[in-house]
């Protein structure tokens, strides 16, 4: 007798149902096979298969079995198949009826005592079943939150097999998994660790950080060690707009897919704040290995990239960067796939002025040549820093100023004024499919939005002279001094907004590592 057990297999960000066909027939000699092109951690299912029927008292031992997972030229990877796999020579050795299991469908790692391990991909797979009209997807019980998400389909968490074996012979009920996700999804918007409060001081760079979340831009901090980068870099997310459940669900597929989905949690409900240390590799940063995995700009995806220690970077993976800033997507081909991941963040960069770190120190005198400093700065290219709309220098504060400083304007009054903003594109970019904030116009849609009157153009054409500016560097001049008008509600973009989005370009000042 052939079984037909239904799972699915996670391809990128997206599911692929697989059809498991098990035929057991009765031999002097035990034969294992699996067909289909699967990778190891499938070939070696049957040791986990096998032993876990044994321990639960169903001897599939002396049978010849064959296992094809179709479609068949597709490769299939990962130890999710463990538990269809059971159940398809159960269903085969007709200890299980069949009639039932094309309303199911089946994902789970099985431990050598029949204790189902979770798997990574649960919210994906699900969003597949629930496509193809399964009636109900059995999950470990650690995915079953992740899964539940997907309304219209049962959920059912389970933690050994003998409960999925009770369920199919009607023996016992299984209660599926229940998650009222907008209501969880909405309660948790707001709770953050880190608040602007908190930040004495720094009144520029708070501002800067303002008109990059208002506007989508990516921002760099300069400054010497102790000045307040991470600190501030840290709380970024607090005022960003809420994840919409679109952009939510789209975030929690990414990290379903790497594993990162704690057993707690259904729906991301706060924008990813992704800090990667300065030894990443390019394959960690942008994905892909022999099995794929999506790396730290798919993770922060809808939120934030922070790159500590900007200079300290791989030249080599700062470079991956350029395209995925540009685009917003990022395809990574390998000899056996071709993945599209989404990768739309924002880059928060912070550096040392120097190599000593004390370039510009009020009080600590710096111990670089200026021919050290060139060859530091130079360590990130002028194309990366190009693509970087503001580029903002934090200066030191005296021990005195801190102390005296009251406390901060908190996040959430700067959240609103960004939230406002932020509407003000939605309205403005209505329709236009991939575009949602100032830092995503394309250059047809500047000359549309973001016109400027005489005394503004000729502030701006001295400016780029002056710094000697690449039009790149024009163009992010421009999407900053929208965002300016956008905060202060105004249509028209006025030479004070064009004066301080110039104000953001500190860098490309030639007196700068005077």
């Amino acid at each position: 007798m052939i079984a037909k057990i239904y799972s699915a297999v996670v391809q990128g960000i997206e599911a692929m149902p697989v059809t498991l066909e098990v035929d057991v027939q009765q031999s002097s000699t035990h034969n294992f096979s699996i067909v289909g092109l699967p990778d190891n951690a499938i070939r070696e299912s049957e040791d986990r298969v096998m032993t876990a029927l044994q321990s639960n008292n169903y001897n599939a031992y002396m049978k010849h079995i064959v296992v094809n997972l179709s479609p068949a030229d597709v490769k299939k990877e990962g130890s999710g198949f463990d538990l269809p796999m059971a159940i398809g020579i159960l269903t085969a050795m007709d200890l299980i009826s069949n009639s039932q299991m094309s309303k199911y469908m089946f994902i789970g790692e099985l431990s050598l005592d029949g204790m189902i391990q979770p798997v990574k991909g649960a919210l994906p797979i699900a969003i597949k079943a629930r496509e193809m009209g399964y009636e109900a997807l059995f999950v470990p019980e650690e995915n079953a939150r992740e899964a539940a998400v997907v309304n219209r389909l049962k959920v059912y968490g389970v933690r050994h097999l003998m409960e999925v074996l009770s369920f199919l012979s009607g023996t016992t009920e299984l209660t599926p998994t229940e998650v009222n996700t907008r209501e969880e999804f909405y309660a948790s918007q707001s709770a953050f660790d880190y608040d602007f409060a908190d930040v004495k001081g720094q009144e520029n760079v708070k501002r800067a950080f303002e008109v990059a979340a208002a506007g989508g831009h990516n921002i760099i901090l300069v400054g010497s060690p102790g000045c307040g980068k991470s600190m501030m870099a840290k709380r970024l997310p607090s005022i960003l707009p809420p994840l919409s459940l679109a952009e939510s669900l789209e975030t929690t597929q990414i990290h379903s897919v790497a594993g990162k989905v704690s057993r707690d949690t259904s729906l991301i409900s706060q924008r990813p704040f992704r800090a990667p240390h300065h030894t990443i590799s390019d394959v960690a940063l942008c994905g892909g290995g022999n099995t794929f995995m999506p790396g730290e700009i798919c993770l922060s995806h809808n939120g934030v990239l922070f790159l500590d220690e900007l200079p300290e970077f791989s030249k080599n993976v700062l470079e991956t960067l350029r395209q995925p800033l540009e685009d917003r997507i990022i395809t990574i081909s390998r000899a056996k796939y071709t993945i599209t991941m989404p990768c739309s963040f924002m880059l928060v960069a912070s550096m040392n002025p120097c190599p000593c770190g004390y370039h510009h120190h009020p009080t600590h005198a710096c111990t670089c040549t200026p021919s050290q400093i060139q060859r530091y700065m130079s360590k990130i290219s002028g194309p990366l820093m190009d693509r970087i709309d503001l580029q903002v220098e934090v200066e030191a504060l005296p021990v005195e100023e801190m102390t005296k400083a009251p406390r901060g304007e908190s996040s959430a009054s700067i959240r609103e004024r960004v939230i406002r903003a932020r509407q003000i594109q939605e309205q403005r970019f209505a329709g236009i499919k991939g575009i949602h904030c100032n830092a995503q116009m394309t250059t047809a849609l500047l000359q549309k939005h973001a016109q400027l009157d005489a005394e503004s153009t000729e502030r701006l054409r001295s400016a780029m002279k002056r710094l000697d500016l690449s039009a790149r560097a024009y163009d992010r001049i421009l999407k900053v001094a929208r965002t300016i008008a956008d905060l202060e509600g105004t249509e028209d973009i006025k030479p004070w907004h064009i004066g301080e989005a110039i104000g953001y370009r500190n860098l490309d000042r030639e007196s700068w590592m005077e």
